[in-house]
């Protein structure tokens, strides 16, 4: 084919950026190396729009081992182990093809993490779909959570937590990221920086064929009406032979054979290539003749671009391809040297006996575009000034089974009892509360881990939004008594082009920013995911955040559900009434403009600390954050999981009821007391300067009292609360 101006333009690029190829190569690029420009070039392989802000994120601390720039994020959780997590999006072929895209999200996520070294213990997900009156809604989540169960399942790696909501801004562009957790020893793991000359490249894993091509330039593209068309760019995948691909690399990294392992994700073995060569200021030479096709007649452009699912580049030392060739044919899967380490700083591809691509490495990884977007500010939204008028015809118990029945609100165990949680056995805390806890094996010790987010609050303002995330992450964290040790983000946002978008991803990322420099909760790994709008249509921006802590004895781990009947129960922190960007005004009162709700940082570190202090010091039965929904939705939760009741204190207030029970108020936690420590609890929270509240009474009547004349039972609320899912996604 004859490239041109044009040609390019199809891959994707844009005018200037093929005129830049042009010049850097000093002549015009063949077809299959216009394809490697276009996938490394692409927002989805080289943050163009992205990675000047990202450079601003803090990256260090005392446990962390490796920070963004390699496969995963790694931390230490002593005793020489270290934990391997990431998140990634597969966002637009989910929309596309939901079983295969959320499955294969889930399979390259895992490869990110066992490339590694790490062998994986838990699974999160945190998916985003369109109003539930859509046509199309109802399909994707059913098509999205069998893809997700149907790999993770099959991997025999649990899952353990995740978030689902409902927002008409995903009609067109649902949102589906992937989250892995692994565990290695300090001294195994595994880079993917390629050293030494003359060092044989190993192509292992299935066999490449013609599916997932041009899938991460796809993935930076808009969405328009020819959507189904794009159906050939999303790959196909197979547990069971990702499952053996683990096995085998985690037998090959008990030796000392590999200098480097890279998993063919995003734009396959393009990607892996040049990504390891560039790491190790090398070049590298294959020849295309040797990659394993499964299908006939592919040509170098088609090799070069497909992702394939379930394969692996690997640096090998010399002499030691027979030992791991054994490796590999024992576990049944392809294994082929396709080529070598060079001296030339330069990818050199050959096929049938011909020089097919010679490309500078600095040219695609260097010398990639990088744009300073333009970007619009928000500025910070007017509160609302609510008459009591409006709470008047309000019942309380009325408003109570409305937003515990809400879709953003309402149980998801119809999703997550699709997905097998308890798998090797090491699961102690499972969906449904603040944070999924897994044991180290064979340890005392346990990982504490959650997914976060809140579109609403960072389309508010997103400079606020991007702080309550993390804030929100980290109570979920020591709601369980995990101290948080690191983050990873995915960040969803429509297109960079557009400057109310790019503000919107500048101001996220700076709240993200200042709450974990703050909370001393570094970011370790991540993923940008761009361009998830269709036609001119975007998400509201929705950063994602997966918090990884630590529980040195899981003996003190901590659950939700109320204890003992005559505990005492507290909320800890200050409740103000502020309910703008609430579920209560969003969607009882209907008013859906206003801030979100301040973030102070000192409050969440001193309230978050003093409760990981009472936690270790026995001092409590039971927590819970409060977060979406407001204190009588979590206090109402409390309730449901324990099938306990409460008999509630009617609460002194310079506000209405409704606001106090139903705002969203940051640095919130509820607490249960026994009788005989409430002395020392309270002594201890006013040394640290934590305001509290007594909500109340656990009692043994299966009913939630809030005086003499107003109660609903438990049940009621359980009804309320877990009906709506499950009726929904059955009719």
């Amino acid at each position: 084919m004859i490239v041109n101006e044009q040609v390019a333009i199809d891959h994707g690029l844009k005018k200037d950026e093929y005129k830049k190829i042009c010049q850097l190569l000093k002549r015009t690029p063949n077809i299959t190396e216009l394809g490697i420009f276009s996938a490394m070039w692409n927002e989805h392989c080289s943050y163009k729009s992205s990675k000047i802000h990202l450079k601003k994120l803090p990256t260090k601390g005392k446990r962390v081992i490796q920070g963004p720039g390699e496969n995963a994020g790694v931390i230490d959780i002593d005793d020489d182990d270290a934990i391997v997590f990431k998140i990634e999006s597969h966002n637009h072929p989910s929309f596309i093809e939901p079983y295969q895209g959320a499955a294969t999200g889930v399979g390259g996520i895992m490869r990110d993490v066992f490339t590694m070294g790490a062998r994986p213990i838990a699974n999160l997900n945190s998916i985003h779909f369109g109003s539930p009156q859509h046509k199309k809604t109802k399909n994707l989540l059913r098509g999205v959570v069998h893809g997700i169960g149907g790999y993770g399942n099959c991997m025999g790696v649990p899952t353990i937590a995740g978030q689902t909501s409902f927002d008409s801004s995903y009609n067109g562009n649902i949102l589906v990221n992937a989250m892995t957790l692994g565990l290695v020893k300090k001294n195994k793991i595994f880079y993917s920086k390629a050293a030494g000359l003359n060092k044989p490249v190993i192509y292992v894993g299935s066999k490449t064929g013609r599916d997932g091509i041009h899938g991460a330039s796809m993935a930076s593209a808009n969405f328009d009406e020819k959507i189904e068309e794009k159906k050939p760019t999303v790959q196909v995948g197979d547990p069971f032979t990702e499952k053996l691909l683990l096995e085998a690399c985690l037998e090959l990294m008990t030796g000392d054979s590999i200098i480097a392992i890279q998993d063919m994700g995003a734009a396959g073995l393009t990607s892996s290539s040049i990504e390891m060569a560039s790491k190790g200021n090398l070049g590298i030479e294959i020849n295309l003749n040797n990659v394993p096709c499964r299908e006939a007649n592919m040509t170098p452009y088609e090799i070069m671009l497909s992702e394939s699912q379930e394969r692996m580049l690997i640096v090998l030392e010399n002499g030691k391809e027979e030992l791991a060739k054994k490796i590999f044919d024992k576990w049944n899967l392809d294994f082929a040297v396709i080529g070598k380490t060079t001296n030339s700083k330069k990818i050199e591809l050959f096929f049938n006996n011909n020089q097919v691509a010679s490309i500078p490495i600095n040219t695609l990884v260097e010398n990639s575009p990088m744009y300073e977007r333009k970007w619009k500010k928000t500025k910070m939204p007017i509160r609302n000034k609510f008459k009591k008028e409006v709470f008047k015809n309000l019942k309380i118990v009325d408003v109570l089974n409305k937003i515990l029945a809400n879709p953003n609100i309402c149980s998801k165990e119809w999703i997550w009892q699709q997905y097998d949680h308890t798998v090797m056995g090491d699961t102690i805390q499972k969906p449904g509360g603040d944070a999924g806890v897994v044991r180290i094996h064979g340890t005392n010790k346990a990982i504490a881990t959650s997914v976060d987010s809140s579109a609403v609050y960072c389309w508010a303002h997103p400079l606020t939004g991007g702080k309550q995330i993390v804030c929100e992450s980290w109570r979920n964290l020591i709601s369980v008594g995990a101290t948080p040790i690191a983050l990873t983000n995915c960040l969803n946002f429509g297109s960079p082009e557009n400057e109310n978008n790019m503000g919107e991803f500048v101001e996220c990322l700076q709240g993200i920013a200042e709450a974990s420099e703050y909370l001393k909760y570094p970011i370790v790994s991540g993923n940008v995911s761009f361009y998830n709008q269709t036609k001119d249509d975007g998400i509201k921006p929705t950063p994602t955040i997966g918090g990884v802590g630590l529980i040195k004895n899981y003996s003190k781990m901590i659950t939700m559900e109320f204890k003992e009947v005559n505990n005492l129960v507290l909320v800890i922190g200050k409740t103000e009434g502020n309910i703008d960007q609430s579920i209560f005004a969003r969607y009882i009162l209907d008013k859906k403009n206003g801030p979100p709700p301040e973030i102070n940082f000192f409050n969440e570190k001193n309230i978050g600390e003093t409760l990981l202090k009472l936690i270790e010091n026995d001092l409590i039965k039971s927590a819970h954050d409060v977060s979406l929904g407001g204190l009588l939705t979590a206090i109402s939760k409390m309730c449901i999981k324990a099938n306990k009741g409460i008999n509630l204190k009617k609460p002194k207030l310079l506000i209405h009821e409704l606001e106090y029970f139903f705002s969203e108020d940051q640095g919130r936690y509820i607490i249960e007391v026994h009788p005989n420590n409430i002395k020392t609890v309270k002594n201890i929270l006013d040394e640290s300067a934590v305001h509290y509240d007594e909500l109340g009474t656990i009692n043994n009547s299966n009913e939630l009292y809030f005086s003499d004349k107003i109660k609903v039972t438990i049940d009621e609320l359980k009804s309320s609360n877990t009906n709506w899912l499950k009726d929904y996604m059955n009719k």
